[in-house]
């Protein structure tokens, strides 16, 4: 946790910089601008009341995080600058111009402990933040198909095409989505204003879950349009962000009925979607001054950047060749079911598997050979150990920790404060509860935040845990009281102490139970 107050630096105050520059400075953490053009460096810190440095003098002082808002052939040396000086980096779209060089910077991150982060700004936005909650609550069932145009007059370049400079904000949010990279990936455009420079690209994305995506980009287009449309199977969504707050998110609730062989349209009436006004570029910049206070894996992190970075490689080849591009993509060593959603930076172990409409939120660690029920809820920054069973509808929220070979019964449930309200914030007073190793849990049994419970203990069905649990202790009712012992592998024990199905015998001592060594009758800790 960061306790000292956050320091940010600027470097880049032109075209997007200068929102950026008002954005922290209106957080309370800009702490100095940079520019290449001094003239201009100048007016923005007299403006803001920051000091205006050089490059050298930024990366030299004792400030917390960079900001880069410098133009894209620029992105890889002074984030990579900026990671060797200590610093947490945001840098704005693309990470890099080279699939090579975002790599190197990930890894650089890691080696240095740094956060850094990407400005793919609208999955920031409120809309597509609940655009993505109506996805994982199965409101539109299973993705089919997914298209985004962004169009305008301008703003034109001739450093990059317009592949590169309008389309990454919508693969961050199709890939986000998805839940990872396409299998393959088609583009075609064309050139109007410059022959080597594309004004107008179509690019078609294929999944190996079998969901759809084309992306329609131009600065070459007689009006402003900037449309998501998502259909699924049980309905469809649409976030057009050039329309009013109270129209920028519409779910059509349509459905697709047979008769006598033939697909019929049914339609209903569009529901819009309120939503929090709130700017989302200073919702991404709060998110990044969290990320380096609370120690957190940004949303839109490196590893995120470079996999938007890999579709626009995948996107310009097929644009120069005409061809269908293959991603080389490395296969999960971990099953996930096509609707369940699993967030970037989590750690998922080997062999585990996640099913049917199952969320992962990041920062969760889960060890191997894990199963992970239907609607389960893992997240944020929980850890689960190896080998354990996580049945249906069950929510493990920040707090939890499980060892290895925990057995977590159909809806049991997990609370992390005592006393919560809706309306007063209390996400400083989350209380930790420890599940020791092969601790089984009933179904519908209720754990009540800030208790620990003993390994290889069981809790009934139903149970409300109020209290700390002693290892192998058998606890039932409502508040939970111990009516007696388990062993090892889950057998109640009688007067004798002996598990009948593994034959290990125990001991009670000091109240607790101990298991009796055989070979030479010595005695330890069960």
């Amino acid at each position: 946790m960061h306790n000292s107050p956050i320091k940010i630096s600027v470097i880049g105050c032109g075209y997007w910089g200068k929102n950026l520059v008002r954005n922290f400075s209106e957080l309370g953490v800009l702490d100095s601008v940079c520019d290449a053009n001094a003239e201009l460096a100048e007016k923005t810190s007299q403006a803001y009341n920051v000091p205006s440095k050089n490059l050298d003098q930024v990366l030299n002082s004792d400030i917390d995080g960079i900001v880069i808002a410098a133009p894209a052939a620029q992105h890889f040396t002074l984030t990579s600058r900026a990671l060797k000086a200590g610093k947490h980096v945001f840098v704005e779209k693309p990470l890099s111009l080279k699939v090579d060089e975002a790599q190197q910077l990930c890894d650089l991150a890691d080696q240095v402990n740094r956060k850094l982060m990407v400005g793919h700004l609208l999955q920031y936005h409120p809309a597509f933040i609940e655009l993505k909650h109506l996805i994982e609550k199965g409101t539109l069932g299973r993705l089919q198909y997914i298209y985004s145009n962004r169009l305008n007059l301008g703003k034109f370049r001739n450093e990059e095409n317009i592949l590169w400079s309008f389309a990454p904000h919508d693969i961050s949010m199709i890939l986000a989505l998805t839940g990872g990279l396409p299998e393959t990936v088609y583009a075609t455009g064309t050139c109007h204003l410059n022959p080597r420079i594309q004004d107008v690209t179509t690019t078609h994305l294929s999944f190996a879950n079998g969901i759809q995506s084309h992306i329609f980009v131009s600065w070459l287009h007689p009006y402003k349009e900037q449309k998501l449309v998502v259909v699924g199977n049980k309905g469809m969504a649409v976030f057009d962000d050039g329309l009013s707050w109270g129209e920028k998110l519409k779910l059509y609730p349509h459905q697709v009925t047979w008769i006598d062989g033939l697909p019929q349209p049914e339609k209903a009436d569009v529901i819009h979607i309120p939503l929090e006004v709130s700017e989302p570029l200073k919702i991404e910049c709060q998110h990044f001054i969290d990320c380096i206070k609370e120690n957190k894996t940004p949303r839109t992190d490196g590893r995120e950047g470079l996999r938007v970075l890999q579709v626009l490689d995948a996107a310009q080849q097929s644009l120069s060749t005409f061809t269908n591009i293959k991603i080389n993509s490395e296969t999960l060593p971990y099953f996930t079911h096509e609707t369940a959603l699993v967030d970037r930076g989590c750690d998922i172990g080997e062999r585990t598997k996640i099913w049917h409409f199952a969320h992962i939120i990041k920062g969760t660690k889960i060890g191997t050979d894990c199963v992970i029920g239907q609607n389960v809820m893992i997240g944020p920054d929980v850890t689960v150990g190896n080998n354990c069973k996580i049945q249906n509808n069950v929510s493990l929220y920040k707090g939890v920790i499980l060892e290895d070979g925990v057995f977590c019964g159909p809806s049991c449930v997990f609370t992390n404060v005592h006393n919560p309200r809706a309306e007063i914030e209390r996400k400083d007073e989350f209380r930790l509860t420890h599940v020791e190793r092969g601790v089984t849990i009933g179904a519908n049994a209720t754990i009540v935040c800030g208790n620990r419970l003993g390994a290889y203990s069981l809790i009934g069905a139903g149970a409300v845990v109020t209290k700390d649990v002693k290892p192998h202790a058998v606890m039932v009712g409502n508040p939970a009281k111990q009516i007696g012992w388990v062993s090892h592998a889950g057998e109640k024990l009688g007067d004798d102490l002996t598990c009948p199905r593994e034959g290990r015998r125990y001991e009670i001592i000091d109240g607790n139970l101990k298991e009796i060594i055989k070979n030479d009758n010595t005695i330890k800790t069960a």
